[in-house]
């Protein structure tokens, strides 16, 4: 039976899963910057997921599967992803990168395109280390399914966790302070930064100190000018989601309780939804019974 949100955020050890999650999305943008940037804020990963679903013939539309431009930005106008303008300059941006690109189609007006196999990799990628924290949660085997045969696995897997994720207010509206990093340019690679330093979460804390946080080092690692990191900060400030121990942001840095359950929460959900999007392909998960029923 695949884990539940409710599963996940009663359990203690699902901490250790959030910040090995969150390592690893900071990893994918060491090593590729400009892939991970659809990551780096919920509209951008959003419409990419709303891209490869519909590239792997979801529809909500009544029409044939495919992806083209004008079936995007109705799709993302339609599902309150994006505005037609914002959705239409992503996709630009996707061929300029040369993660999209022209294929023939059924229909020979329409420019149909599809991912380029760099995209595919590094979404594939994103499945499998989701995949990895699930399976060492209850010992399954989804991880070493999947890259058995990626390519098939993500046309199969990946349009169920689109359209789950697109239909769930738990991740599309975990919460303010959340929302209010992971809808800015780089601000969801800043929060993951800052998630990823925790060393505990006591939940009994109202907060938990992180250290000293410099902010030069997220200026440079994720290349946000030091205006739009200070405004973001301060924004999270003034809802004391986030602080420093002494005054004008001197001494260790410290995150809110209600902060970090809203980002445990969101994992939560999302987990949720890509179990059950595994279980619905795979099958149910070949558990560590005796592991499971401790935790659950």
């Amino acid at each position: 039976m695949a884990f539940t949100a409710d599963n996940l955020a009663a359990d203690d050890r699902f901490l250790a899963a959030i910040l090995h999650c969150a390592d690893q999305m900071l990893a994918i943008y060491r090593e590729s910057p400009r892939i991970a940037s659809i990551f780096a804020a919920q509209q951008r990963w959003l419409m990419a997921h709303a891209g490869f679903a519909l590239h792997y013939g979801y529809s909500d539309d009544g029409k044939s599967g495919g992806l083209y431009s004008g079936r995007f930005i109705d799709f993302a106008v339609r599902n309150n992803i994006a505005s037609r303008n914002t959705a239409a300059a992503f996709m630009q941006e996707m061929l300029a990168y040369r993660f999209l690109r022209p294929v023939p189609g059924p229909d020979k007006r329409t420019r149909y395109l599809e991912p380029t196999e760099i995209a595919e990799q590094h979404f594939t990628r994103w499945l499998v280390a989701h995949m990895m924290i699930l399976d060492s949660l209850d010992g399954g085997e989804r991880a070493d399914k999947i890259t058995a045969n990626p390519s098939a696995m993500m046309a199969a897997i990946q349009p169920l966790i689109a359209r789950a994720i697109i239909g769930s207010e738990a991740v599309r509206n975990p919460g303010a302070t959340f929302n209010l990093f992971n809808w800015a340019n780089s601000g969801g690679l800043v929060m993951d930064y800052m998630i990823s330093r925790l060393p505990e979460f006591p939940r009994t804390a109202d907060r938990v100190v992180l250290g000293p946080l410099s902010l030069r080092e997220i200026r440079e690692q994720f290349m946000i000018s030091n205006t739009h990191l200070k405004r973001l900060l301060m924004q999270a400030a003034t809802m004391e989601s986030i602080g420093w121990t002494e005054p004008s942001r001197k001494g260790d840095f410290w995150l809110s309780a209600h902060f970090i359950r809203e980002y445990w929460n969101y994992q939560a959900a999302k987990f949720a939804i890509i179990d059950a999007a595994a279980e619905a392909v795979l099958g149910p998960a070949v558990r560590d019974e005796p592991q499971a029923r401790r935790v659950l």
